[in-house]
């Protein structure tokens, strides 16, 4: 399920896991990377500017692959808030991967993943906001690839829980 704005990404998807599996898989600096096919070298503490690198994913080969095309493309994020069991949110700059590019004077958009104990299992919503603050010439192009990535990541992410259950 998801829901579109011109400033906002929102994604939900039912996870059917303990929620404290899937908080560890979230809140993990190697776990989360391993998913999302970063490797960190640090733990996620609120504040922390965080510089991985892409190294595609544990769990889809072909995604894994496709990944490939960005693997000395920094990866840097900084991480905003952690609420034990409730909610990871960092701040990127959206789509930035073109080489020799530097993003670091635009403004950045907030990601949350927040999670909510729901009957059936782990109800994660992941939001992506602020792109309405993204230079025009950059705006579009960002939205659309973090919307169809949003997408293949929360895929990533129930297939990790189902592995590794």
């Amino acid at each position: 399920m998801s829901s579109v704005g011109s400033d906002r990404i929102e994604k939900k998807i039912l996870l059917r896991a303990p929620l404290i599996r899937v908080w560890r898989a979230l809140s993990d600096s190697k776990e989360f990377g391993s998913w999302f096919g970063v490797r960190f070298d640090a733990p996620f503490t609120p504040g922390a500017r965080m510089r991985g690198k892409i190294i595609g994913t544990s769990v889809d080969p072909e995604i894994a692959k496709a990944q490939q095309q960005f693997k000395d493309v920094p990866f840097e994020i900084t991480i905003d808030r952690i609420e034990p069991e409730r909610l990871l949110s960092f701040r990127w700059h959206p789509n930035a991967v073109e080489p020799g590019i530097d993003y670091s004077s635009e403004p950045a958009t907030l990601v949350i993943f927040a999670l909510e104990q729901v009957p059936d299992g782990v109800m994660l919503t992941v939001t992506e906001s602020g792109f309405d603050r993204i230079p025009l010439d950059r705006r579009a192009k960002a939205f659309t690839a973090n919307e169809q990535g949003w997408t293949i990541v929360t895929g990533l992410f129930e297939k990790y829980l189902a592995e590794a259950a």
